[in-house]
């Protein structure tokens, strides 16, 4: 007979196993990784910033590892969760090993996710504070974006000396939040005073340019450098203006001067971690900060870094756009998936995962097969697939997934990490160290010497595999535009929706006979790429009808509840 109660069978929630953690603190995590105790600026007894000046001229010496997914579904793949698990694991088997995450936004907190800081026994704590304010990065982001805006409406106002056509500013407010109602506002009403009556709007405030001049920067001077040359909109005859023009980036850099400095925490098993900056590949870059990846190199043997979304999203831009601005190159590359997203791209709706369907999961299995050819194939780089496994998977849908990716010369890996922490990633952990000693050559999705629309096609068809792109007569002076003044060079981003390889949502696993329509190109002149957005994406998420907000609340003694 079976006496244990409910409360003792019942799985602790993320946030319960978080908070019963003992954490270590953060001196001895800076400790363990050879972090001076000087260079730690302290928030706490358990976060602190990292005064990177003094390592900036350490040599790279880690193996660099990339962990990606396939295209994401309701069912979930585990992608933090991995790379927290794996960095465990590494460690675990004896491994100087340093993690680097992205960030956590408010609006996903709020909205769908209830948090993004690994999950079961692989997290990062404390998860409570890295889900929301943690140490202000975002804060001081929105700040600096805002102070441009302020600026820019304040020249218009006092005489706009510079001519600025305000039907043509491209510069948004920004707020972390997912809030629908400010993506399309009328302000500067109500008399002179108040400013000059235009349309605008608000973004994300991942979205903005200065998140990603934020994770592209590689110094205060650098920083300044990329604020100065963003580009807020064009005169009356057609010329770009600049931060700099509005004397901004001084201000905007005094502002994001300590947000710079990379944050370390640790995993639930002391592991250093670096969480800086760089959610939303679907509409940003979505990479953890060069700063921060700079340093895991620096110091550790092994860095692991996480890329958003799906292969065709994140590892993309994290390869052709970081690893292209920053001179980096993984060593090994790892696609997390689970079984049962396999099923729900095969067909099955999530209410039924838990059931054996091989059928389903045969034709769920292009997805992450695409996912793999991209790495392999394209960029040239070793692979193993990691199956973030659930109790429900069966013995013959591992094996087939197993077949099925050896078919194309990439093992697969099964992880444990959610429930065993890094005891359940060391088979994952041993195949990437593996992996890391064979030598291989990065290649990209396109030339720099290709025109915009010609990178854009590259991505479509060789990544997405699109019969081909269709810009919109909009996006095809945009582009004409921003070649003629000298940005045609950059590298693209692209703006797509995270759920399939086409621009629509709804077409799953591998779709084939599609084509890709561009609707908007715009430069990111700081950063240093162009973004070209797709479909119906939108840069300004909503919030559902059961946002993961009505979960979470605190009590009088500032615990926190509902975060998952």
């Amino acid at each position: 007979m079976n006496t244990k109660s409910n409360a003792e069978n019942r799985i602790k929630t993320d946030i319960e196993i978080a908070q019963s953690t003992p954490m270590l603190p953060i001196s001895q995590v800076a400790e363990k990784a050879g972090i001076d105790e000087n260079l730690l600026e302290y928030y706490g007894k358990v976060k602190a910033k990292i005064d990177i000046r003094p390592l900036r001229d350490t040599p790279r010496k880690a193996k660099l590892i990339l962990v990606t997914a396939i295209t994401p579904t309701p069912a979930g793949e585990g992608k933090t969760t991995t790379s927290v698990g794996l960095a465990d694991a590494m460690a675990k088997l004896g491994k100087n090993t340093m993690l680097c995450l992205r960030e956590p936004s408010l609006g996903p907190v709020f909205g769908v996710k209830g948090g993004a800081a690994g999950g079961g026994y692989a997290q990062v704590i404390p998860m409570e504070d890295i889900n929301l304010h943690f140490t202000g990065d975002f804060h001081a982001i929105g700040a600096a974006n805002n102070l441009l805006a302020a600026l820019l409406d304040a020249h218009i106002h006092n005489g706009n000396e510079l001519g600025i056509d305000v039907r043509r500013i491209t510069w948004k407010r920004v707020v972390d939040m997912n809030d629908r109602q400010l993506r399309n506002i009328v302000c500067g009403l109500g008399g002179k005073a108040n400013g000059v009556p235009r349309e605008d709007g608000f973004d994300i405030t991942v979205a903005s340019e200065v998140m990603a001049i934020f994770c592209l920067a590689t110094s205060i001077t650098d920083l300044k450098e990329r604020l100065g040359r963003i580009v807020v909109g064009y005169t009356r005859d057609d010329k770009p203006v600049t931060a700099h023009d509005l004397h901004a980036e001084g201000a905007m850099a005094a502002l994001l001067k300590d947000a710079l400095k990379p944050n370390l925490v640790q995993t639930l098993e002391g592991t250093p971690a670096f969480v800086h900056g760089g959610p939303f590949a679907n509409i940003a870059h979505g990479c953890n900060s060069i700063m921060a990846t700079n340093m895991a190199l620096a110091l550790g043997d092994y860095a692991v870094t996480e890329a958003g979304f799906g292969a065709d999203l994140g590892a993309e831009k994290f390869l052709d756009i970081k690893c292209r601005l920053a001179g980096l190159k993984p060593d090994a590359v790892v696609v997390v998936a689970t079984v049962r997203a396999l099923k729900n791209h095969g067909g099955v709706a999530k209410d039924h995962l838990n059931e054996e369907n091989l059928e389903a999961l045969e034709k769920g299995l292009p997805n992450l097969l695409q996912h793999v050819e991209n790495i392999t194939k394209v960029f040239g780089l070793p692979c193993v697939v990691a199956i973030n496994e659930f109790p429900t998977d069966t013995q013959a849908e591992i094996d087939l997934v197993r077949a099925k990716c050896q078919e194309l010369g990439v093992n697969v890996a099964l992880s444990q990490v959610w429930a065993k922490g890094g005891e359940g990633g060391v088979e994952l952990a041993e195949e990437v160290m593996r992996l890391c000693e064979q030598e291989s050559t990065l290649s990209y999705t396109y030339d720099d010497d290709l025109g915009l629309a010609e990178k854009i096609e590259a991505i479509a068809k060789r990544i997405y595999r699109a019969d081909g792109v269709d810009f919109t007569p909009a996006a095809k002076k945009e582009i004409k535009q921003l070649e003629g003044l000298g940005f045609g060079g950059m590298p693209v981003c692209m703006a797509k929706t995270q759920y399939s390889f086409s621009d629509d949502k709804a077409l799953l696993g591998a779709p084939r006979g599609f084509r890709i329509t561009v609707r908007q190109v715009k430069v990111s002149a700081g950063a240093g790429f162009v973004v070209a957005l797709t479909g119906n994406v939108m840069t300004m998420p909503g919030l559902g009808k059961s946002p993961a907000a009505f979960k979470i609340d605190v009590d009088e003694t500032g615990k926190i509840s509902g975060l998952f």
